[in-house]
C-alpha cells in the first residue's frame, strides 16, 4: 500500500497538518471479493502539534455529522453529509468539504469497490507520522497501526457509496 497526500504543503498551517489516505482490501474469499477500505489520517505535523491535530480533525468530522467511535454512518442513506467517492481507472477520488484527494488503488481494491458498490471509510484521529505520503507501507505495518488498541474505537467510520463515470 502507498499512502497519498490529501492536503498541500501550504495547508499544513492548519492544526490538522498533512492529511493522508491509504487504501487496502480485506482478505477475499471465493464468494466475496473482500471489503475495500480507505483510511484518512493526519501525520500530526500541524504547527500546534499532534494533540491539536486530533482535536481539530475531531471537530471537523463532528461539524460534518460524523462521530468518532459511536456509530457506522451509511452515506448512501445519510445524504446530508457531503462526501463523494469516485472509483475508476484504478483511482479513488475522495471529496469532502475540507479535502479532495486522488489515490491510486490496486485492481483488487477497485474490483471489490465496484462489486460491493461501497467503500468502508475510516477517519483515524490518531496521527500516523511514520506513514509518509508516497512511500510504501508494508501490510504488516498497516495491520499493526489499524489493530493498535483504541485506534478503531476512536475513529469515525462510514460506508461511502461508489460512484463511477457514466458512459
Amino acid at each position: 500500500m502507498t499512502s497519498t497526500t490529501a492536503v498541500s504543503p501550504e495547508q499544513r498551517r492548519s492544526p490538522v497538518g498533512t492529511l493522508t489516505v491509504i487504501p487496502w482490501v480485506s482478505e477475499p474469499t471465493p464468494e466475496d471479493p473482500g471489503t475495500p477500505m480507505l483510511m484518512v489520517y493526519s501525520l500530526g505535523d500541524g504547527p500546534e502539534g499532534p494533540e491539536a491535530a486530533v482535536a481539530s480533525l475531531r471537530a471537523t468530522l463532528e461539524q460534518l455529522g460524523l462521530s468518532a467511535g459511536e456509530r457506522l454512518t451509511d452515506l448512501g442513506k445519510d445524504s446530508r453529509i457531503p462526501v463523494t467517492l469516485l472509483v475508476e481507472a484504478q483511482q479513488a477520488v475522495l471529496t469532502l468539504p475540507f479535502m479532495k484527494v486522488q489515490c491510486p488503488v490496486p485492481p483488487e481494491w477497485q474490483a471489490a469497490a465496484h462489486t460491493k458498490e461501497q467503500v468502508y471509510l475510516i477517519f483515524a484521529l490518531r496521527p500516523w507520522p511514520e506513514a509518509v505520503p508516497g512511500q510504501e507501507v508494508p501490510a504488516e505495518r498497516l495491520r499493526a497501526f489499524v489493530s493498535d488498541e483504541g485506534l478503531l474505537e476512536g475513529a469515525a467510520h462510514c460506508l461511502a457509496p461508489v460512484m463511477r463515470v457514466r458512459t
